[in-house]
């Protein structure tokens, strides 16, 4: 059984650095410590930290492997497969910001040619329209597009063009 005392210390260290490891680093960290507390070491890191056991386990093999790949001239770390992740949704849809612009321009102001144009539509709005158009999107995402299409967002007290 592993001590109050060192389980308080893992405590402690992993709080200083959970913030600057990404997830396969608090695996490889967690399984070392693990593996310096030797039996009973992946439990007490893991009520330690709240990471769940498999988690470290996972991250032993992980060491183990590393190792190995090393004495063999092993690649470059990754931590996700290349390629990812969703896809941005102006690649899904091209038409998006087509049709954010139509939504748009009837309510936009300032004029057409200078760098300044505005809507008064919220985002949150837009993204609503949108979505029951068929084309769902979140007001994050309205908000950027806008920004491409060189929009500004006003505030519904600035009337004069």
């Amino acid at each position: 059984m592993i001590s109050k005392e060192k389980k308080d210390a893992i405590r402690i260290k992993y709080k200083i650095l959970k913030i600057e490891f990404d997830e396969r680093g608090r695996r490889m960290w967690a399984a070392a410590e693990a593996k310096t507390l030797g039996h009973g070491g992946v439990v007490a890191v893991a009520s330690a930290t709240g990471l769940a056991e498999s988690t470290i386990r996972l991250g032993k093999h992980e060491i183990a492997s590393t190792h190995t790949a090393s004495k063999k001239g092993g690649e470059v770390r990754r931590i996700r497969k290349k390629g990812g992740g969703r896809k941005p949704l102006e690649k899904k849809d091209s038409d998006l910001p087509r049709l954010l612009d139509a939504l748009v321009e009837p309510t936009s102001r300032g004029d057409p040619m200078s760098p300044l144009r505005w809507t008064c539509k919220s985002t949150r709005r837009l993204a609503k329209e949108l979505t029951a158009n068929g084309r769902p999107c979140s007001h994050a995402k309205v908000g950027k597009l806008l920004a491409d299409l060189h929009y500004s967002l006003q505030s519904t007290r600035k009337r004069m063009e």
